[in-house]
Protein backbone atom coordinates (compact mmCIF):
# COMPACT_ATOMS: atom_id res chain seq x y z
CA UNK A 1 0.00 0.00 0.00
CA UNK A 2 1.27 3.25 -1.02
CA UNK A 3 0.80 6.19 1.18
CA UNK A 4 1.11 9.67 0.14
CA UNK A 5 1.76 13.09 1.90
CA UNK A 6 1.51 16.74 0.31
CA UNK A 7 3.82 19.71 1.67
CA UNK A 8 4.59 23.01 0.87
CA UNK A 9 7.86 24.21 1.39
CA UNK A 10 8.18 27.09 4.39
CA UNK A 11 10.29 30.41 4.50
CA UNK A 12 9.02 31.47 7.55
CA UNK A 13 10.47 30.16 11.15
CA UNK A 14 9.92 30.75 14.85
CA UNK A 15 6.96 30.57 17.30
CA UNK A 16 5.16 33.59 15.87
CA UNK A 17 5.18 31.97 12.46
CA UNK A 18 4.27 28.37 14.21
CA UNK A 19 1.00 29.76 15.61
CA UNK A 20 -0.09 31.34 12.40
CA UNK A 21 0.20 28.46 10.56
CA UNK A 22 -2.44 26.78 12.89
CA UNK A 23 -4.57 29.05 12.47
CA UNK A 24 -4.80 28.17 9.26
CA UNK A 25 -5.43 24.50 9.99
CA UNK A 26 -1.35 23.92 8.73
CA UNK A 27 0.98 22.73 10.68
CA UNK A 28 5.34 22.80 10.49
CA UNK A 29 7.36 19.79 9.29
CA UNK A 30 10.67 19.33 8.23
CA UNK A 31 12.34 16.43 6.10
CA UNK A 32 16.08 15.59 6.06
CA UNK A 33 18.45 13.12 5.73
CA UNK A 34 20.00 10.77 2.71
CA UNK A 35 23.22 13.61 2.95
CA UNK A 36 20.62 16.21 1.78
CA UNK A 37 19.74 19.77 3.15
CA UNK A 38 16.85 19.61 5.90
CA UNK A 39 13.68 21.31 4.16
CA UNK A 40 10.99 23.18 6.41
CA UNK A 41 7.58 22.43 5.22
CA UNK A 42 4.25 23.02 6.40
CA UNK A 43 1.52 20.10 6.44
CA UNK A 44 -2.06 20.66 6.01
CA UNK A 45 -3.60 19.39 9.59
CA UNK A 46 -6.49 17.17 8.21
CA UNK A 47 -4.41 15.49 5.40
CA UNK A 48 -1.53 14.29 8.06
CA UNK A 49 -4.37 13.88 10.83
CA UNK A 50 -6.42 11.47 8.85
CA UNK A 51 -2.94 9.86 7.74
CA UNK A 52 -2.26 8.92 11.04
CA UNK A 53 -5.53 7.41 11.63
CA UNK A 54 -3.65 4.48 10.06
CA UNK A 55 -1.67 2.82 12.43
CA UNK A 56 0.46 1.30 9.84
CA UNK A 57 1.54 4.99 8.44
CA UNK A 58 4.20 4.87 11.23
CA UNK A 59 5.99 2.63 9.85
CA UNK A 60 5.54 2.81 6.32
CA UNK A 61 7.67 4.20 3.74
CA UNK A 62 5.82 7.34 2.34
CA UNK A 63 5.74 9.42 -0.90
CA UNK A 64 6.05 12.78 0.56
CA UNK A 65 4.94 15.34 -2.53
CA UNK A 66 7.04 18.44 -1.37
CA UNK A 67 5.88 21.28 -4.34
CA UNK A 68 4.70 18.16 -6.07
CA UNK A 69 8.36 16.48 -6.30
CA UNK A 70 8.28 12.95 -4.30
CA UNK A 71 10.73 12.47 -1.51
CA UNK A 72 10.44 9.09 -0.03
CA UNK A 73 10.63 9.09 3.74
CA UNK A 74 9.23 7.68 7.10
CA UNK A 75 8.07 9.93 9.98
CA UNK A 76 11.06 9.89 12.45
CA UNK A 77 8.93 11.64 15.36
CA UNK A 78 5.65 13.54 16.50
CA UNK A 79 5.15 16.12 18.71
CA UNK A 80 2.00 16.99 20.30
CA UNK A 81 0.64 19.58 22.50
CA UNK A 82 0.91 18.32 26.23
CA UNK A 83 -2.51 19.53 27.08
CA UNK A 84 -4.77 18.78 24.19
CA UNK A 85 -2.90 16.30 22.44
CA UNK A 86 -2.85 18.05 19.05
CA UNK A 87 0.05 17.28 16.62
CA UNK A 88 2.39 20.51 16.73
CA UNK A 89 5.51 18.91 14.27
CA UNK A 90 6.47 15.96 12.45
CA UNK A 91 9.64 14.51 11.50
CA UNK A 92 10.58 12.70 8.17
CA UNK A 93 13.25 10.73 7.15
CA UNK A 94 14.53 10.82 3.70
CA UNK A 95 15.43 6.90 3.29
CA UNK A 96 17.22 5.21 0.68
CA UNK A 97 15.30 1.89 -0.13
CA UNK A 98 18.74 0.15 -0.59
CA UNK A 99 20.11 1.16 2.73
CA UNK A 100 18.91 -0.44 5.94
CA UNK A 101 17.34 2.29 8.74
CA UNK A 102 17.20 2.01 12.30
CA UNK A 103 13.49 2.82 13.47
CA UNK A 104 11.00 1.67 16.28
CA UNK A 105 7.94 -0.61 15.74
CA UNK A 106 5.09 -1.65 18.40
CA UNK A 107 4.07 -5.16 19.56
CA UNK A 108 0.96 -6.46 19.67
CA UNK A 109 0.19 -9.22 21.98
CA UNK A 110 -2.03 -11.99 20.95
CA UNK A 111 -4.34 -14.59 22.06
CA UNK A 112 -5.20 -13.02 25.45
CA UNK A 113 -9.03 -14.46 24.77
CA UNK A 114 -7.37 -17.96 24.75
CA UNK A 115 -5.01 -17.83 27.27
CA UNK A 116 -6.34 -20.34 30.27
CA UNK A 117 -4.60 -18.02 33.13
CA UNK A 118 -5.54 -15.21 32.27
CA UNK A 119 -9.26 -16.09 31.56
CA UNK A 120 -8.77 -17.15 35.71
CA UNK A 121 -8.01 -13.77 36.13
CA UNK A 122 -4.20 -13.31 35.66
CA UNK A 123 -3.31 -9.95 34.38
CA UNK A 124 -0.72 -9.63 31.29
CA UNK A 125 2.61 -7.35 32.50
CA UNK A 126 3.89 -5.56 29.47
CA UNK A 127 6.97 -4.04 29.95
CA UNK A 128 8.33 -2.55 26.48
CA UNK A 129 5.46 -1.43 23.90
CA UNK A 130 8.22 -1.18 21.09
CA UNK A 131 11.43 -2.22 19.90
CA UNK A 132 14.02 -0.74 17.85
CA UNK A 133 14.96 -3.04 14.69
CA UNK A 134 17.15 -2.33 11.80
CA UNK A 135 16.35 -3.18 8.43
CA UNK A 136 15.66 -2.49 4.74
CA UNK A 137 13.04 -0.36 4.51
CA UNK A 138 10.90 -2.17 2.19
CA UNK A 139 11.40 -5.01 4.84
CA UNK A 140 10.05 -2.77 7.50
CA UNK A 141 7.14 -4.31 9.32
CA UNK A 142 4.17 -2.56 10.97
CA UNK A 143 4.18 -4.48 14.15
CA UNK A 144 5.69 -7.62 15.58
CA UNK A 145 2.94 -9.92 16.99
CA UNK A 146 3.24 -12.05 20.12
CA UNK A 147 1.64 -14.86 20.96
CA UNK A 148 0.92 -15.26 24.07
CA UNK A 149 -2.04 -18.05 24.25
CA UNK A 150 0.06 -20.54 25.94
CA UNK A 151 1.59 -18.35 29.00
CA UNK A 152 1.29 -19.59 32.18
CA UNK A 153 1.73 -17.20 35.35
CA UNK A 154 5.01 -16.67 35.89
CA UNK A 155 6.26 -17.15 32.64
CA UNK A 156 7.72 -14.40 30.22
CA UNK A 157 8.51 -13.69 26.75
CA UNK A 158 12.04 -11.72 25.75
CA UNK A 159 13.48 -10.15 23.19
CA UNK A 160 15.33 -13.72 21.75
CA UNK A 161 11.92 -15.29 21.71
CA UNK A 162 10.31 -12.75 18.94
CA UNK A 163 9.55 -14.32 15.96
CA UNK A 164 11.08 -11.94 13.94
CA UNK A 165 10.71 -11.33 10.13
CA UNK A 166 13.28 -12.11 7.70
CA UNK A 167 15.70 -9.37 6.88
CA UNK A 168 14.98 -7.62 10.34
CA UNK A 169 17.20 -7.42 13.30
CA UNK A 170 16.69 -6.17 16.72
CA UNK A 171 18.94 -3.73 17.30
CA UNK A 172 19.45 -4.28 20.80
CA UNK A 173 20.86 -7.75 20.28
CA UNK A 174 23.49 -6.66 18.15
CA UNK A 175 25.73 -5.15 20.28
CA UNK A 176 28.10 -8.28 21.50
CA UNK A 177 26.99 -10.65 24.46
CA UNK A 178 22.54 -11.29 23.64
CA UNK A 179 22.41 -12.94 26.94
CA UNK A 180 23.27 -9.19 28.96
CA UNK A 181 20.99 -7.45 26.28
CA UNK A 182 18.28 -9.93 26.18
CA UNK A 183 15.00 -8.03 28.16
CA UNK A 184 11.51 -9.43 29.19
CA UNK A 185 9.03 -7.73 27.00
CA UNK A 186 5.66 -9.21 28.63
CA UNK A 187 4.99 -11.85 31.51
CA UNK A 188 1.83 -13.57 32.84
CA UNK A 189 1.33 -12.11 36.94
CA UNK A 190 -1.27 -13.03 39.30
CA UNK A 191 -2.83 -10.24 40.26
CA UNK A 192 -2.50 -8.28 43.28
CA UNK A 193 -5.17 -9.28 45.97
CA UNK A 194 -8.03 -7.00 46.96
CA UNK A 195 -7.07 -7.35 50.63
CA UNK A 196 -3.68 -5.92 50.14
CA UNK A 197 -4.85 -2.94 48.08
CA UNK A 198 -7.48 -2.26 51.19
CA UNK A 199 -4.94 -2.62 53.06
CA UNK A 200 -2.65 0.12 51.68
CA UNK A 201 -4.87 2.94 51.30
CA UNK A 202 -5.77 3.85 54.58
CA UNK A 203 -2.03 4.15 55.86
CA UNK A 204 -1.52 6.29 52.49
CA UNK A 205 -4.35 8.61 53.89
CA UNK A 206 -3.26 8.89 56.89
CA UNK A 207 -0.14 9.82 55.98
CA UNK A 208 -1.25 12.36 53.52
CA UNK A 209 -3.45 13.83 56.86
CA UNK A 210 -0.37 13.55 58.86
CA UNK A 211 1.84 15.48 56.39
CA UNK A 212 -1.35 18.22 56.22
CA UNK A 213 -2.07 18.20 59.46
CA UNK A 214 1.84 19.11 60.37
CA UNK A 215 1.56 21.76 57.75
CA UNK A 216 -1.02 23.43 59.38
CA UNK A 217 0.62 23.23 62.43
CA UNK A 218 3.64 24.85 60.67
CA UNK A 219 1.59 27.63 59.34
CA UNK A 220 -0.49 28.36 62.46
CA UNK A 221 2.99 28.70 64.32
CA UNK A 222 4.72 31.35 61.51
CA UNK A 223 1.48 33.17 61.96
CA UNK A 224 1.57 33.45 65.52
CA UNK A 225 5.22 34.49 65.30
CA UNK A 226 4.45 36.97 63.09
CA UNK A 227 1.54 38.58 65.17
CA UNK A 228 3.99 38.37 68.06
Amino acid sequence: MSLTINALTRDDQGKGASRRLRRNHKIPAIVYGAGKAPNNITLDVFEITHLLENEESYTSVLNLMVDKKKEIVIIKDLQRHPAKNILTHVDFLRINLKQAIVTSVPLHFNGEKDNEAMRLGAILNQFVTSIEVSCLPTDLPHAINIDISSLVIGEHVSLTDLNMPKGVIITALTHGDIEAHDQSVAAVQEPRKMAEIEEETPVVAEDAEDAEDENTESSNADKDKSDS
